[in-house]
């Protein structure tokens, strides 16, 4: 458990580390095709849809990945 804890730790680090010096490399997350976006006047709804369903399956399979390696 340690070393899961451990590992994810890490893993924020880099992905801070990587969004301190790339902040660019992520625009389209959120942007996808299928997430909502209503503007008008000072009303702004957003329903990221897409964007969740692909960071579910992208953690999923890194949860995964880790439970067999561990």
């Amino acid at each position: 458990m340690a070393r899961l804890i451990i590992l994810i730790g890490i893993l924020l680090i880099i992905v801070g580390i990587v969004l301190q010096f790339a902040p660019g490399l992520l625009t389209w997350f959120g942007r996808l095709p299928g997430d909502i976006r209503y503007e008008s006047g000072n009303t702004r709804v957003y329903i990221p849809i897409t964007s969740m369903l692909l960071l579910s399956v992208g953690l999923t399979i890194a949860i995964t990945v880790l439970r067999r390696l561990f």
